[in-house]
């Protein structure tokens, strides 16, 4: 009776690196700067309507309180957002860093 050795694992089913195009790594950091970008201005702009309707309300130039509440509202929620978005981000990137190699 013979017995055949069998082939070591995982030996013959690894598969060969790819090499990324540096403009695919290019075009996906130019997405991904674009859309922080447009978060950050978004939620500038937030902040702006609330602070313009905040004077417009000490100048007595606001129509209602409702609406500048909305405003101030609308600018507490999506900067809130965006810093947890932010703590994701980090969170992320620190696991990412603890990772060992």
């Amino acid at each position: 009776m013979t017995i055949t050795p069998l082939p070591p694992a995982g030996a013959n089913t690894a598969l060969p690196i790819n090499r990324i195009d540096g403009e695919a790594i290019t075009a996906s950091r130019n997405d991904f700067t674009s859309f922080l970008e447009n978060s950050i201005d978004q939620v500038n702009q937030a902040m702006s309507r609330g602070d313009r309707s905040i004077e417009m309300l000490h100048s007595g130039q606001a129509q209602s309180l409702h609406e500048v509440m909305i405003a101030v509202e609308e600018a507490d929620i999506s900067l809130r957002m965006f810093v947890q978005i932010r703590n994701k981000a980090l969170q992320a990137y620190e696991e990412i860093m603890r990772m060992q190699i």
